[in-house]
């Protein structure tokens, strides 16, 4: 029996082989056979044959999450990359669209169809879905109950890896309390307790800033990097920046960090001067809140440079890292419809996955690229190739590739822009003093359109646009990152980068 059976396994797999031969020798015979397209298709069909997983244990984990950063959006930022290097845009490859392996991820929370960064970040840390608002937290528990959450507090990927003797990093160019880069350290039935002002009378759950001091000093977080020096310094103290503190509690949780040997930076020549030979913790505050967008960026370093800052110093530790960088805000400029902001901190997020990716070895660190959720964008109309994303839909040439001189229009006779949003600020219908609602679009130059603080056309108004749940993308290349694949949930990336680092 097993010596039939493999005879004609082998007859199928010479079958096979032969029609792939005949097929390869009929496709030069096509008419198309000498087109670019047509040569391109080929070689990436050769190169996706000869991809090899790789099954090594993964050493290093490092997960990126641009906030907001969708399929849509992601593809504007294609274009702003591809058109700021002097191309049309939709033909540029990013360094995460080089990774072999990706899949589609449901981001909808246990009881939002619409997800927030809370559960969805959270998924990601934990390996399981929650609740919107919840920070590792399960889901059996309300938001804001506080004394139901005792008992229902969930591991985190970073206190497994810490245990396991791993160096652990978070980084956001938004509040580091702020979702997202919380979900890797914090615990929370609401994820806008970010200092102890927001903490229910009779509560005895930490806040947030005072969780990542306490997941310092347990040896749990090893350097943390982002904005959100308020939510750390009491109300009574002014920074260097002239921002006072939040906190009502009297205390400074920067000088009780350094007081137990962190090093602390809040601007760029501080950063600069940290030593990254992991001999002592890293604690970076660069803004009061927020760090600045990219565009706007002053004394204080980019998310590229956070990157190589933390990579370098995590790598000393013999046993390997996990990094959490989050692109905090390409989510806040999407939630101002102010695309000009997006496409510029994308751009920034690209920037800092290549640096990872030239610092690190494929075969020994697992790099993982996703969001945690979309926005409400949308892309108008047949633009013609090259029309600026950030500007207004030219109509397509009929005889050639880039687009006309002409306009699009509306059936109303006015033009619009490449790229606008199903609600937000920039709804051309807006509320009237006596509390009705009227409006039409307004005429549009391009020159209007591109200017860094327009705000793109928007159907539904709101004074702030909201997230979608879209499916997004992940991304991925190293130790086990084909197990990829398909439509996925979101909580399966944590369960990826579980075995990926536990793999025999």
């Amino acid at each position: 029996m097993d010596q039939d059976f493999h005879t004609v396994q082998k007859q199928l797999l010479t079958t096979v082989a032969a029609l792939a031969i005949a097929t390869t020798a009929s496709a030069q015979d096509l008419p198309q056979a000498g087109n670019a397209w047509f040569q391109a298709g080929e070689a990436t069909i050769a190169e996706i044959i000869a991809r090899q997983p790789i099954t090594s244990r993964a050493k290093n984990v490092i997960l990126f999450t641009a906030d907001g950063n969708g399929v849509g959006t992601n593809y504007a930022i294609r274009l702003f990359s591809g058109q700021q290097a002097g191309g049309m845009g939709d033909d540029y490859v990013q360094p995460q669209e080089t990774f072999p392996n990706l899949a589609l991820v449901k981001t909808y929370s246990t009881n939002g169809q619409t997800p927030d960064s809370a559960p969805t970040a959270s998924a990601m840390n934990t390996g399981v879905k929650l609740k919107n608002t919840m920070i590792n937290v399960d889901d059996s528990v309300a938001v804001d109950d506080c004394a139901a959450r005792t008992g229902h507090e969930l591991t985190t990927f970073a206190e497994m890896m810490s245990a396991e003797g791993k160096s652990v990093g978070t980084i956001s160019t938004a509040r580091i309390t702020h979702a997202t880069p919380a979900a890797v350290y914090a615990k929370t039935v609401n994820r806008n307790w970010e200092d102890n002002t927001s903490i229910p009378e009779g509560c005895d759950q930490l806040d947030i800033a005072d969780q990542l001091l306490q997941q310092m000093s347990n040896g749990v977080i090893d350097l943390a990097m982002g904005g959100g020096r308020a939510h750390f310094l009491p109300e009574s103290v002014t920074d260097d920046e002239g921002k006072t503190g939040k906190r009502t509690d009297d205390r400074n949780l920067v000088e009780e960090a350094t007081a137990t040997g962190a090093q602390y930076a809040w601007n760029e020549e501080g950063f600069k001067a940290l030593k990254l030979d992991g001999s002592a913790p890293i604690l970076a505050l660069f803004e009061s809140s927020h760090m600045k967008y990219d565009y706007d960026r002053t004394d204080e370093p980019s998310l590229a440079e956070m990157t190589g800052a933390a990579i370098t110093a995590l790598s000393t530790n013999a046993d390997g890292f996990y990094l959490n960088i989050e692109a905090g805000r390409v989510d806040h400029a999407n939630h101002d419809g102010n695309l000009f902001r997006v496409l510029h901190d994308g751009k920034a997020f690209a920037d800092a996955i290549q640096v990872a990716m030239d610092a690190t070895n494929p075969e020994d660190t697992l790099i993982i690229v996703t969001a945690d959720h979309e926005h409400a964008i949308a892309f108008n109309g047949y633009c013609g190739r090259g029309s600026d994303v950030m500007g207004l839909c030219y109509a397509e040439d009929e005889a050639g590739t880039m687009h006309t001189d002409e306009l699009n229009l509306g059936s109303d006779g006015k033009p619009y822009t490449v790229v606008g949003y199903l609600n937000g600020p920039g709804a051309v219908v807006v509320e009237q003093p006596d509390g009705t609602f009227s409006g039409s679009r307004p005429d549009l130059t391009q020159e209007e359109a591109i200017d860094p603080d327009y705000l793109q056309q928007a159907l539904v108004p709101m004074s702030s646009e909201t997230h979608s749940g879209e499916d997004v993308t992940v991304m991925a290349r190293g130790p086990w990152a084909h197990l990829f694949g398909g439509v996925i949930e979101q909580n399966v990336i944590f369960h990826v980068m579980n075995h990926a680092v536990h793999a025999e």
